[in-house]
């Protein structure tokens, strides 16, 4: 495996996000979804930088499996709980790679009325996008290679790897 992002440039990105998101967000109370597993420690690592009221849940939906390519089918594994209707809502997810689990995220959202949706997203990986993604608050542009630690996998392996890297032949 090769290191493709260090821990300071990690923390340098949440505090850019966590600034921007406080600057948007700081009256509003929102509701913020991070997408398990894989962001469980970016969205850890980001919500302990913001200084205001948040509530968070979480949304677990599945397209890999134990494969490196996604399925292409997004399966709803655990719907968040939190009411949302009139809310601002902030989905937050490690990466964001064809697409096609976010807009089905997004779709389910919507269908509660939040007031807004908006994305915060640490890595993108755009050369693989299936379907078009806004997001409002990005960490890192990333090349089509398959990405693991800081919180993603392959296969339940690498989450604990503390730098973002990229899978080598080894797996």
């Amino acid at each position: 495996m090769k290191t493709l992002l260090i821990t300071p440039q990690i923390e340098a990105a949440l505090n850019r996000l966590a600034g921007e998101i406080s600057r948007d967000y700081k009256d509003k109370n929102p509701v913020v979804i991070g997408i398990l597993n894989g962001s469980f420690i970016f969205l850890s690592d980001l919500v302990r930088r913001l200084d205001f009221d948040i509530e968070i849940d979480f949304a677990i939906l599945s397209s890999y499996g134990d494969k490196t390519k996604s399925s292409g089918s997004v399966r709803l594994d655990r719907r968040y709980t939190a009411q949302l209707r009139g809310r601002h809502v902030l989905v937050v997810d490690d990466i964001v790679d064809s697409g096609l689990t976010l807009n089905f995220l997004f779709g389910q959202i919507w269908k509660d009325h939040p007031a807004s949706v908006k994305l915060c997203a640490l890595l993108d990986k755009p050369s693989r996008r299936k379907v078009p993604v806004e997001i409002d608050y990005l960490g890192f542009t990333v090349p089509d290679d398959f990405i693991i630690g800081y919180g993603m996998d392959y296969a339940g392996r690498y989450r604990n790897l503390p730098e973002i890297c990229v899978l080598g032949e080894e797996g």
